[in-house]
């Protein structure tokens, strides 16, 4: 193309041959597709309402009610730790700061809808009908911790640890229930490092093709343990994955949990009316280590955790409340109290519950035992018992 004259402007493309010559020619363009990604809120920062509220949120005790499952949530958590340090926990991963995520989706759902949660959906779950000591047996290596007993968790999924390999599981419950032609949806919770795994790009491939009745809810924490957000992917947002595969991706402020609770509640509602998928990008900041395992001061640094705790969910929907004559000190000292003693009584039901045997890490792993692992339950019961008499 040399000594071709070359102009573009947004609807066509004039290409030109030089001085003398007679070729002309021009190329029409036209917009396939293009896209806008807004960050929803509806209370700021300082505990300011910026945007209409939802019904849900001008019933006070609705308001309460999500703030009691916050907080009953970072208690649990700060004592989980410190049993783990203390070595009566394997290891844990606490969801300080990301708590507003986990109480708003939760509080969306319907008994019949069905969560598939990574590992650090405890507020989800608790909401759900887990108990906290089912929890702490969980992180405590007992397999009877996945064994939830009360509904609607007892049909919810366990955690999953893998990163994204619960998207296909989830996509497949989906699938399951369209061909059932239930009016119920899909939940499924991973944070921003499990987009960038091919299991997240299949699963949301088949669920944007089969219109399936599934929300995925990115926890976009900022953080894949040492990896920050911004050397996990190159996308500006994490919603707008979402388009590539043919459905909605919405962003919203994941310390709102107004916010997060109306949008998984609009974007469900869609689901369970035929509306197909939706991604839901839930925008905050892990406040604490990836797991007790880990240590965060090495790999970043204090300001931009001490700009995080200014923005933090529990202390926003408290100042919301305060402001609006629905909560005082008084309330909060009580609420203090009463969580404290929900967990003591939780870990006290943990510390008293007997070993499990070591053939439950067989029997809680397949429906049916395969031949191949027979030999190796039947050692480790023989062990169990040789260690059980001394």
């Amino acid at each position: 193309m040399s000594g071709f004259l070359t102009r573009v402007n947004r609807r066509c493309i004039t290409i030109a041959a030089p001085a003398g010559s007679h070729y002309l020619t021009r190329v029409r363009l036209s917009t396939v597709a293009s896209f806008a990604i807004e960050r929803f809120q509806v209370l700021d920062e300082k505990g300011d309402i910026v945007a209409p509220l939802p019904q849900f949120a001008t019933v006070p005790d609705e308001l309460a009610a999500m703030y009691r499952a916050m907080v009953l949530t970072r208690t649990f958590d700060a004592k989980a730790v410190a049993m783990q340090r203390t070595g009566k926990l394997g290891t844990f991963a606490s969801a300080l700061g990301q708590e507003a995520v986990g109480v708003g989706l939760a509080a969306a759902m319907r008994p019949e809808d069905v969560l598939v949660p990574s590992y650090r959906e405890q507020a989800a779950q608790f909401m759900r009908g887990m108990t906290m000591a089912h929890c702490l047996l969980y992180w405590g290596g007992d397999e009877r911790g996945s064994d939830f007993q009360a509904e609607p968790a007892r049909h919810d999924f366990p955690n999953c640890v893998p990163i994204g390999t619960q998207v296909p599981h989830a996509v497949g419950v989906a699938y399951a229930m369209k061909l059932r032609k239930q009016k119920s949806a899909v939940v499924n919770v991973f944070g921003d490092g499990g987009t960038s795994k091919g299991d997240f790009y299949e699963g949301a491939n088949f669920a944007g093709v089969w219109k399936l009745p599934l929300v995925m809810v990115v926890n976009n924490n900022q953080w894949a343990i040492s990896l920050p957000r911004s050397r996990q992917t190159a996308a500006e947002t994490i919603a707008q994955k979402a388009l590539a595969v043919g459905f909605e991706g919405r962003q919203v402020d994941g310390n709102d949990v107004i916010a997060v609770r109306q949008v998984v509640e609009e974007a469900l509602e869609k689901a369970r009316g035929g509306g197909g998928p939706t991604l839901v990008e839930a925008v905050c900041y892990r406040l604490c280590d990836h797991t007790t395992a880990d240590d965060a001061t090495r790999y970043r640094d204090a300001e931009s955790v001490n700009a995080a705790w200014k923005v933090e969910p529990v202390a926003r929907l408290r100042d919301y409340l305060a402001k609006h004559g629905h909560w005082n000190k008084d309330k909060e000292e009580a609420l203090q109290h009463e969580c404290a003693g929900e967990v003591a009584k939780a870990v006290a039901a943990y510390e008293a519950t007997p070993p499990g045997p070591p053939e439950h890490m067989f029997d809680h792993l397949y429906a049916k035992v395969p031949k191949a692992l027979e030999e190796q339950r039947a050692l480790a019961i023989r062990l169990g018992k040789k260690n059980s008499h001394g």
